[in-house]
């Protein structure tokens, strides 16, 4: 069994930031990509940015370039999301999901955590 937890999320003012985090149990990420997705009332789900275990290398979504940063802590097993800047239009709820390493963003993912909330306030 793998199982994802997100943690991190909270209320804060536009302009601030907030640090979400992506644990894993069960096994490692280490043959694994790990994606952030978010999901607002209404809305589509909209991809946010993506690590490669291995090699480290990043991908954002357009909206957030510049002031989200995502990294890795290989000692903890964990993937975290640094929001910076924050915009009301950024609240959602913030999933991770880990996505075999050998495919594209977007084709598959095995698994998925529950989400957490982060909301930004006018």
């Amino acid at each position: 069994q793998v199982q994802l937890v997100e943690s991190g999320g909270g209320l804060v003012q536009a302009g601030g930031s907030l640090r979400l985090s992506c644990a894993a149990s069960g096994r490692t990420f280490s043959s694994y990509s790990i994606d952030w997705f978010r999901q607002a009332p209404g809305k589509e789900r909209e991809f946010v940015a993506a690590i490669n275990w291995n090699s480290g290398y990043t991908y954002y979504a357009d909206s957030v370039k510049g002031r989200f940063t995502i990294s890795r802590d290989n000692a903890k097993n964990s993937v975290y999301l640094q929001m910076n800047n924050l915009k009301p239009e950024d609240t959602a709820v913030y999933y991770c999901a880990a996505r075999p390493e050998r495919l594209r963003i977007g084709t598959k993912y095995d698994y998925w955590g529950q989400g957490t909330q982060v909301t930004v306030s006018s």
